[in-house]
């Protein structure tokens, strides 16, 4: 009796620990990933009122048969020659992160993906404080592209899943190792046609922050994004 019971427990165990996605065992699927550019209108709402604040493109190119860059450039109407802009680059196969990098008017960010480290810096240019990056990482995926990476997952009807992701934000209290989560996904329509709408939140917003997805059933497109951060809600729409 205690066999079975032992058993039954390490079975349940490894059931539920395989709703932890990680690149080993996230069943992406790679045919789903095209050389595309697109542009997403970026809104604010207030007062019922939707406000257009900038705009951001994302690229993904296939730099060779393994690795996949991902790159989104941030324009804002209040500052139009200002860029942000940020750089990742993982594996086709299943998004093990390489690199990423992240440059704009406040800071400079490098992150190098090792098997057991992520290394690199962080430069404040406000303050000039550059702090070294070297924390100890396994079985992950890089913060700038578990939204990207949701767009080629099994999706089905009431889809669920715990994502384990690195970020790094040394103003933060979280940083190195933490969770994504796929809170629902239901399929629906957005202008006529089939989209999955799935519902996600994680650990670098302590959960305050929900992003619900749209994302286009056949060409797995992000169409529409809505952001609500504690009340404040803003979208991204995409032009094409």
């Amino acid at each position: 009796m205690r066999a079975i019971l032992f058993l039954l427990i390490l079975s349940s165990a490894n059931f539920f620990s395989q709703n932890l996605l990680t690149p080993q065992n996230a069943d992406i699927n790679p045919k789903l990933i095209q050389d595309e550019t697109y542009e997403a209108l970026w809104f604010t709402e207030n007062a019922g009122t939707k406000i257009e604040i900038g705009s951001i493109t994302t690229e993904n190119k296939k730099l060779n048969k393994t690795d996949l860059l991902i790159r989104t450039t941030v324009k804002l109407k209040q500052a139009p020659d200002a860029k942000w802009t940020d750089s990742t680059l993982v594996k086709i196969s299943d998004f093990a992160p390489i690199y990423h990098s992240s440059y704009n008017l406040n800071r400079d960010m490098v992150i190098k993906s090792g098997k057991d480290k992520a290394t690199g810096y962080y430069l404040d240019k406000k303050t000039q404080k550059k702090d070294v990056i070297d924390i100890s990482v396994a079985h992950y995926f890089d913060s700038s592209s578990y939204a990207m990476l949701i767009r080629y997952l099994p999706l089905k009807e009431n889809y669920t899943a715990e994502i384990s992701i690195f970020d790094y934000n040394p103003k933060s209290e979280k940083k190195g190792m933490m969770k994504a989560y796929i809170l629902d996904t239901q399929k629906t329509e957005y202008k006529g046609k089939p989209v999955w709408v799935v519902k996600t939140n994680d650990d670098i917003s302590n959960k305050s922050t929900t992003t619900t997805y749209y994302i286009d059933a056949a060409t797995r497109k992000i169409v529409k994004q809505d952001m609500d951060m504690a009340g404040r809600k803003m979208s991204l729409e995409t032009t094409q």
